[in-house]
């Protein structure tokens, strides 16, 4: 069973997701608030059971999927993190010796099916693609060998990007990647099983229903153990926290001319085993 979080009749819910229903259980759980607590107890199993036990509470055309860890206390992302998007930089480094990072807060994600909004200080609204992490078990210089017992559940990103804001600074992207609602993130978590559902899965972005991005996670230059062991060394990662792992190439700005996204499009980013998180474009 997937679990989203979701506003339904002016209140926020969590709960189960099965085929086109929604069940609502946040009310059998008061001392889990959020996701983020069923996450770090390990609750998916209860809410599974509720949820089944319960039934469809709100059809899926009746709710407003919003991100679904709605407090994180962290969101880190991993910047050019597959080989041919490493390529787009011409540095001369076949592989950068130390993963790129970058944080986003949550102010600047919103949910599936909702649109990303485009400011009015920039046209150059940009997508990519990503699966998402959530830390289920904590922890401090973790070894790569325990990282991935330390997964909860997994969810998709698109990580909305001005492209011009990225450059106001020389070393930094921090203003580029926090615009309000620019990115998206969900629709749903779905509870980590094993390294089988993330090592060598195919992640595809389309633009209209055009392939932009396309690759497997098993070609990352920094795999998803080593993001958690290198993180881990500098901040104590905790339950609910979220990695978003690195998009692969084929961002709109690296089309010639650039594309770059207008209220009308739809962003598709999909992974085999999570699902397919869609959104559309407004702007502000």
């Amino acid at each position: 069973m997937r679990f989203a979080t979701v506003e339904a009749g002016g209140e926020r819910h969590y709960g189960g997701v099965t085929g086109a229903g929604f069940a609502a259980v946040d009310d059998l759980f008061p001392d889990w608030r959020t996701l983020r607590d069923v996450v770090e107890a390990g609750g998916f199993e209860r809410l599974a059971e509720e949820a089944e036990a319960r039934g469809e509470t709100h059809a899926l055309s009746e709710v407003t999927f919003l991100p679904p860890v709605p407090d994180p206390e962290k969101i880190i992302c991993v910047g050019v993190n597959f080989p041919d998007r490493n390529a787009e930089y011409k540095d001369g480094q076949e592989a950068p010796p130390n993963m790129s990072l970058f944080p986003r807060f949550p102010r600047s994600f919103t949910g599936h099916g909702q649109p990303l909004i485009r400011p009015p200080e920039s046209e150059m609204l940009d997508y990519e693609g990503e699966i998402a992490i959530v830390i289920g078990r904590g922890g401090r210089r973790i070894p790569e060998a325990e990282a991935w017992d330390r997964i909860g559940a997994v969810t998709l990103c698109n990580e909305g990007t001005i492209r011009d804001w990225v450059r106001h600074a020389k070393f930094n992207v921090t203003q580029g990647k926090n615009w309000d609602r620019s990115g998206a993130m969900g629709p749903w978590l779905v509870p980590f099983t094993g390294r089988g559902m993330l090592d060598d899965v195919e992640i595809t972005t389309k633009v209209n229903g055009e392939l932009r991005q396309q690759d497997r996670t098993s070609r990352m230059l920094f795999p998803i153990p080593r993001q958690i062991a290198y993180i881990s060394t500098f901040t104590t990662l905790v339950p609910g926290d979220i990695i978003v792992t690195g998009t692969p190439t084929g961002a709109g700005a690296r089309f010639d001319p650039p594309k770059f996204l207008k209220p009308g499009d739809e962003i598709e980013v999909s992974v085999d085993g999570i699902g397919a998180l869609v959104n559309g474009v407004a702007d502000e």
